[in-house]
């Protein structure tokens, strides 16, 4: 790799190279490309990005990306039908305004020990979601759902210490990334079919920690044979993991009172804005199990009687367990970037209150019927799976037409963004509850002009 020049930038603190110099002494490292020893080298960039010029001003460069910002074209929510992990629902204006008050904003992830109005937003997050949830433990989110997949596996690993894990059905392949990416060389990962006799296979052996399963899979489908694996899973020995659309709640009976172990999700359909590399917090949830909560890297935080008689703060519970008490020495190591999230979840979840849920869900289910039904009578569109029960996601395939990626790129023309190829004739399409009846079926309308 080209030597870099040192250089001071004027928007990175401690860059000036007598200062980078000596921070490199202090901690015995000669270059900076130590600390990046662990990144693959068929992943490492072996040459200089292709950078223009630098800006000789702020106004240049706030033009340029006033310039660049003004490429992008927005899409109303009824022409949007992506999803599979990442929605657009309606946010309250209430939620946007409070996640926007500076002493949230600003001070979610510090340490201002004498403003506890944090810790208890935190608290009543970690409260509503526990309801939802049907657990008594919540963590201070994590940085997206996938982690929370990852972190849940590894909780369950240390709990049973044991190795195997299970991953039941069809999963997001970015999410069995990340899992395979969290939990290498301690826990071999092995996908399994979404059969009961599949599972109770795998579980031949007596070392699986966990069975990772889904209540809505990658392409949406309710899956009515879950109990029967958690059940499997709990018969072998191992704990059982849940990932869920929090969202699907209001509907679904929560992982938690069927057996579910630790459940696991995304926060993103509460209230927060979906956006091209943010938007996305982690959720965990069990039991008051001392042997569960003891694996929770993440802080939790609780109720706390004060000084005065009679009257409660809140503060964290078990603090030494997490990796910002003992650094290093911690289980793992979770940043603070989504904890602003939370507080946007809870003020969501607070302001839905159970009727809210309720009517979402059974929203989203009528949506996403009326969806698969319409596109179903389009000649030359099949449902994958007409029979199964779908939350929000589902899959259409187009036998003997147009390939997906070809169906997808029409739509886009038409300005609609969907049909993301699942398959070479397969594609995957989302409907929430900001959907009407006329933009299904001008999706619908379109559809019958491309594939027949």
């Amino acid at each position: 790799m080209p030597a870099r020049v040192p250089r001071t930038h004027p928007y990175i603190p401690n860059s000036a190279p007598a200062v980078r110099d000596s921070m490199l002494a202090a901690i015995g490292a000669k270059d900076v490309e130590e600390f990046y020893a662990d990144i693959p080298a068929d992943l490492r960039l072996d040459r200089p990005l292709r950078l223009p010029a630098p800006f000789d001003s702020e106004a240049r460069l706030v033009a340029h990306l006033e310039e660049l910002l003004s490429r992008n074209s927005a899409v109303p929510p009824g022409r949007s039908f992506l999803g599979a992990g990442c929605y657009r629902h309606h946010v309250p204006a209430v939620v946007d305004e409070i996640v926007n008050r500076s002493e949230f904003l600003t001070a979610y992830a510090g340490e201002p020990y004498e403003d506890h109005g944090r810790f208890q937003a935190l608290w009543e997050y970690q409260s509503l979601m526990a309801e939802l949830l049907a657990v008594d433990v919540v963590n201070v989110p994590t940085y997206d759902g996938f982690q929370a997949a990852a972190t849940a596996l590894r909780m369950a690993g240390r709990a049973t210490g044991r190795r195997r894990l299970l991953l039941v059905g069809e999963t997001d392949p970015d999410r069995v990334s990340r899992i395979h990416d969290y939990v290498r060389g301690v826990h071999p990962v092995e996908p399994v079919a979404a059969e009961p006799q599949a599972v109770r296979a795998a579980l031949a052996g007596g070392d699986v920690a966990a069975v990772y399963a889904q209540l809505t899979d990658y392409s949406g489908r309710v899956d009515p044979e879950l109990p029967t694996y958690l059940e499997l899973a709990h018969t072998a020995g191992a704990l059982a993991v849940v990932h869920a659309n929090p969202l699907s709640l209001g509907v679904l009976a929560p992982p938690a009172a069927y057996g579910a172990d630790l459940t696991c999700g995304d926060l993103q359909p509460l209230g927060i804005h979906p956006s091209y590399g943010g938007g996305n917090a982690g959720f965990i949830g069990s039991a008051d199990d001392p042997r569960l909560v003891a694996e929770y890297p993440s802080r939790l935080f609780g109720l706390t009687p004060t000084e005065v008689p009679g009257e409660y703060g809140f503060g964290d519970v078990a603090y030494e367990r997490t990796s910002f008490a003992v650094r290093e020495e911690g289980k793992e190591w979770v940043g603070t970037a989504a904890a602003l999230h939370g507080i946007a979840a809870g003020a969501y979840l607070a302001l839905m209150g159970p009727h809210g849920m309720r009517e979402i869900g059974e929203t989203i289910l009528a949506n996403t019927a009326y969806a698969r039904q319409r596109l179903a009578r389009v000649p030359g569109v099949d449902l994958a799976d007409p029979e199964a029960v779908h939350f929000a996601d589902f899959t259409v395939r187009y036998p003997g037409g147009p390939t997906a990626a070809e169906v997808s790129a029409a739509l886009l023309a038409r300005g609609l963004h969907g049909g993301t190829p699942a398959g070479p004739h397969e594609g995957r399409y989302c409907v929430t509850e900001l959907h009407t009846q006329a933009d299904i079926d001008h999706l619908a309308d379109a559809l019958e002009e491309i594939v027949t």
